[in-house]
Parts: C-alpha cells; sequence; structure tokens
C-alpha cells in the first residue's frame, strides 16, 4: 500500500468506528446548513438582480420622459421671440403687416403643437392663486377687485415638461394690504 491509500483506509476507518448515526446527523446537518446558505444567496442574487432591472426600467422610463428637457427648455426661447413679435405687430393697422403677424401666429401655434405633442404644456397663470411651485413673483402691486396673492400680469410664460417644472412664470402679484 502506498502512503496516499494509507491515509484515506484510515479515515475510512475512523468514521466506520464512530458511532454512524452521529455521523449521519452531523454529515445532514452541515448538508443542510449548506444547502440552506446556498438558497438564502440565490434568492438574495435573484432579488437584488430583480431591483437592477426595475431600476434599470425606471431610468429608461425617465430618460425617454425627461432626455429632451435640454433641448426643449432652449425651443422655448423661441416660443418667447414669436409672442414678442406678434405682440408688438398686432397694433399695425396695415393689412400686409397683419397678415404677416397671422402667418406668424400659425407658425407659433403649429411649434407648440409639436412641444406639446413631447410633452411640454404652459404653466397657467393669469387669475391663479400665487403658486410657488410654478410661479416666480418679480413684484406685487396693488390690484383693487382681485384677490390677495392672485397673479395679475405674467411677464414670462412658465412650461412643465411631463409634469416637472422646467422653467416658472414670471408674475406680478396682487397685495391689497
Amino acid at each position: 500500500m502506498s502512503a496516499n491509500e494509507n491515509t484515506t483506509n484510515d479515515n475510512e476507518q475512523e468514521i466506520l468506528n464512530a458511532d454512524g448515526e452521529n455521523v449521519v446527523e452531523i454529515e445532514t446537518a452541515e448538508t443542510k446548513k449548506s444547502e440552506e446558505d446556498f438558497k438564502a444567496k440565490y434568492y438574495y442574487l435573484a432579488a437584488e438582480f430583480d431591483n437592477a432591472r426595475k431600476r434599470f426600467e425606471r431610468e429608461k422610463e425617465n430618460l425617454i420622459k425627461f432626455g429632451n428637457d435640454k433641448i426643449l427648455t432652449s425651443l422655448i426661447t423661441v416660443v418667447d421671440n414669436f409672442d414678442l413679435t406678434v405682440n408688438a405687430l398686432k397694433s399695425d393697422n396695415d393689412d400686409k403687416v397683419q397678415n404677416i403677424v397671422k402667418g406668424i401666429d400659425m407658425v407659433r401655434n403649429q411649434f407648440l403643437d409639436v412641444l406639446k405633442s413631447n410633452g411640454l404644456t404652459q404653466v397657467e397663470a393669469l387669475g391663479k392663486t400665487f403658486d410657488p411651485n410654478f410661479h416666480e413673483a418679480v413684484a406685487q402691486a396693488p390690484a383693487p377687485g382681485k384677490e390677495d396673492q392672485e397673479v395679475i400680469t405674467e411677464y414670462q410664460r412658465g412650461y412643465t415638461l411631463n409634469g416637472r417644472l422646467l422653467r416658472a412664470a414670471k408674475v406680478v402679484v396682487a397685495n391689497n394690504n
């Protein structure tokens, strides 16, 4: 016999000489414990994977919903310029100028429709109660006949993108105190 075989036989002999039930119970308890550890690790990894998948889905949805906010914020200034142009030229009595104003207004409305289809909406301000979440007060003014904290003038429109504020409306608020 070689040394390796002798060691193996000695180990086998020791196992055979020991009380068989106790050895089986010890081996079973150790086996069950290792199986439970394996199951616990498996369930932990499965839960971690599921949480990562859900987090990835939420991030993907947010990217789709709000990924274009930078460009839409930039395009809001274009809408502001359309508004300024239309308001400046409305008072002109020349028919040709009025036709140009109608054309600019049509392009403005079409442009706003495209922005709305991408989730952009205007913040309602005039006649509403001042809401610091959507309005930025640039001034307060006395306004008889208006409620206190009611928006009486809108200097710049505010916009939201899918419910998230992109730009607050710059407003004047009634102060009757």
